[in-house]
């Protein structure tokens, strides 16, 4: 009995081994970085796994990995002409992950270098075509963001049938050689010195305009209140005119008087002043009046001066 039991314990054991042998080679699994293929005898029979863990026929079928996640390919600086048949050195780099893990193995038998051999060929190509449609000032500062949006959308088509599917394209520097530079950076400065002369015309043609429109109504401005000035002052003079009028219709030996007054104080102003006139004139009637004149006699007979 001892024996018969050690010779079934033993073949337990060994059934319990290749259960374990067994389900080692029937189960995987596969992380949420990663994507899998099931392969049967060579022929590619799934490849829409989730995460977690699966089943497999043992010796029959088996399982290759794949990367998930987006993975980046540096590309080497290179050397692409523009449309003036100038050099210009072009750094970028592109962002990609497998879209289809069947059409990738079938294309590159999973390779990742070889993938990324192939990518970085299919971007060299649609950079040399967009740069050589521009000009090295285009490239530089005006479509950069232009250039990586069609470069990335045809990229992307290309790599279609390598199964990568192509998120994005970057140009990190684009840089001249230095036998170009100079000449590059001359006819820049040239064209923003030419941009600012042309503001600086612009900015005193306006400013020209702004000081004759500013003269013009100066000039406007002093005719009217030139105008409105005489205006007034003839108002001023016809109403003082009527008053005096007015006054000297009320009493008019007052007002003849009063005037001859001023008369007096604007004649006699200065003792230095002197006067040659009749001694019988209308202008010395009030003096006469007052006897501050002597009246007038013939000449050698008492008449005299004023």
């Amino acid at each position: 009995m001892s024996a018969a039991r050690l010779q079934l314990s033993k073949t337990a054991g060994l059934a319990l081994l290749a259960a374990l042998v067994l389900g080692a080679f029937s189960l995987f699994t596969v992380d949420e970085r990663e994507l899998a293929i099931l392969f049967r005898l060579g022929q590619i029979v799934r490849t829409d796994f989730e995460p977690g863990l699966h089943l497999k026929l043992p010796f029959v079928e088996n399982v290759r990995k794949f990367e998930r996640r987006i993975m980046t390919l540096d590309a080497e600086p290179e050397r692409f002409l523009t449309s003036e048949k100038k050099n210009v050195i072009v750094d970028s780099f592109v962002k990609w992950r497998i879209g289809d893990v069947a059409q990738y193995y079938r294309a590159v038998r999973g390779d990742e270098l070889q993938a990324q051999v192939r990518l970085a060929q299919v971007l060299k190509d649609n950079l040399r075509g967009e740069f050589g449609k521009r000009t090295i000032q285009e490239v530089v500062s005006g479509e950069r963001s232009e250039i990586m949006d069609i470069v990335t959308r045809k990229v992307n088509q290309d790599t279609r049938e390598l199964g990568i599917q192509v998120v994005d394209v970057r140009l990190k520097r684009i840089d001249l050689p230095e036998d170009v530079s100079d000449s590059v950076f001359r006819r820049m400065e040239a064209e923003r010195a030419r941009v600012a002369r042309e503001w600086r015309s612009r900015g005193a043609e306006a400013a020209e305009r702004i000081r004759a429109d500013a003269d013009r109504r100066r000039t406007e401005l002093l005719a009217e209140a030139y105008r409105d000035a005489e205006r007034i002052r003839g108002e001023g003079d016809a109403r003082a005119a009527a008053i005096y009028a007015e006054a000297f219709s009320k009493d008019p030996d007052f007002y003849q008087f009063y005037r001859s007054l001023e008369a007096y104080r604007a004649v006699f102003k200065d003792r230095r002043d002197v006067l040659l006139i009749s001694p019988d004139s209308q202008f010395f009637r009030y003096l006469h009046d007052t006897g501050l004149l002597p009246e007038a006699g013939p000449v050698g007979e008492g008449g005299g001066r004023p």
